[in-house]
């Protein structure tokens, strides 16, 4: 017997130019705060909104930047840095945020699935 596979489903979030270059905003996919980034390279990347040190829902305001050139998003509440490719925090690499798929198709950001 095997196993079904659910389809991935792609939610849209906002034109791309909604999302200035190193900053974020918060979108609702399926029932999750995700923060959606844009960093330096216009590379999109989404991670969870909850901060891990505070349980906050506020990484989306937090601030964009770069540390040996990876790109990063600094916590608002307590400035710990998480890299935006894999949600690992720069300053501990045993803490990290979740991250889900995205992509920009004709100038809209998709989200997907959270990845594991």
């Amino acid at each position: 017997m095997t196993a079904a596979v659910e389809p991935v489903t792609w939610v849209a979030v906002c034109p791309l130019e909604a999302v200035a270059r190193e900053s974020g905003v918060t979108a609702l996919v399926h029932g999750e705060a995700v923060a959606v980034f844009r960093d330096h390279l216009d590379e999109v990347h989404a991670l969870s909104n909850l901060d891990p040190a505070s349980g906050a829902s506020v990484l989306s305001r937090g601030i964009v930047g770069t540390r040996g050139g990876v790109p990063f998003v600094a916590s608002p509440m307590h400035k710990q840095p998480y890299r935006l490719s894999d949600g690992v925090c720069l300053d501990d690499e045993a803490v990290r945020v979740p991250t889900y798929a995205v992509r920009v198709v004709d100038g809209v950001v998709q989200v997907g699935p959270r990845r594991s």
